[in-house]
């Protein structure tokens, strides 16, 4: 088969779509996973503008799902060259507020997600003899800012994963990437479970302000992914402080992190 197959998996809105019309784009056939089969519809219709592209309805909390989704595509396409473990959702609010089942809730999506995407996939790609995972973490998996516990724990668990992985499975010929992007403009804010009315705000405020788009930031990413990079993070200001919290005495990094912390709890402050 002259074309590569990617499958991506929460591939019908925000960064997941934007990757997939990069990989639609550099000629990939196409299939994306998602649970919200309108929108589905829409980016199909986008991308069989560009390539061969399918979707599937895909619940990554059930390793069924996953499973249906190889099977389509070694069926139908032979295999799959690239897949994208990109579906995720967002939370925010303090340990002693934020609930136990949010808890669970975003684990299972986060990481268990990712685990049952790279379980399945994996088997698939060492009977094939290659190919190449993409994890999609954050720099919130890096670094670790104050009122996100939860979504920091779940992304640095995904980075750990992606670390074991590239290990694990390089005798089998298959690559690992994890992506740690910082805040971008895209529709992760829908997601937010939050404990209170200030982390919610808080959080919907960063996606707002950021500077750069899912498209850019795909692109960014595509560009890594046919490099076969580990790390990508494509804000620079991303790993500027992730070089910092690598370098710098621990003491030193936290007092800079309380430092911005108490800036920015001044500003929602003032604004109340």
């Amino acid at each position: 088969m002259d074309s590569k197959r990617v499958f991506i998996t929460g591939g019908a809105s925000g960064l997941g779509l934007a990757l997939a019309k990069c990989f639609a784009d550099a000629g990939y056939w196409v299939c994306i996973g998602d649970v919200n089969d309108s929108r589905g519809a829409e980016a199909l219709a986008e991308l069989q503008a560009k390539t061969t592209a399918h979707y599937c309805n895909c619940d990554v909390t059930q390793e069924s799902a996953l499973q249906a989704a190889a099977d389509w595509l070694l069926s139908e396409w032979g295999g799959v060259d690239v897949v994208v473990n990109n579906a995720g959702v967002a939370s925010a609010g303090g340990i002693t507020e934020f609930p136990l089942s949010d808890w669970e809730w975003i684990v299972d999506i986060n990481v268990l997600g990712v685990v049952r995407g790279c379980k399945v996939f994996a088997k698939l790609m060492q009977a094939q003899g290659s190919g190449h995972l993409v994890n999609v973490a954050s720099l919130a998996g890096l670094i670790s800012p104050p009122k996100m516990a939860s979504y920091c724990a779940t992304k640095a668990a995904v980075v750990a994963i992606s670390e074991v992985l590239t290990l694990e499975l390089d005798p089998d010929n298959i690559a690992v990437s994890v992506v740690c992007p910082s805040f971008f403009r895209t529709n992760l804010a829908e997601s937010v479970r939050a404990s209170d009315a200030d982390s919610q705000a808080a959080t919907q405020r960063l996606v707002n302000k950021a500077k750069l788009s899912a498209d850019e930031i795909a692109s960014r990413v595509f560009a890594s992914i046919e490099k076969r990079e580990f790390y990508i993070l494509p804000h620079p200001e991303g790993r500027k402080i992730w070089r910092l919290k690598r370098w710098l005495p621990f003491p030193r990094f936290r007092a800079m992190m309380l430092k911005q912390t108490n800036r920015m709890m001044s500003k929602r402050d003032a604004r109340k």
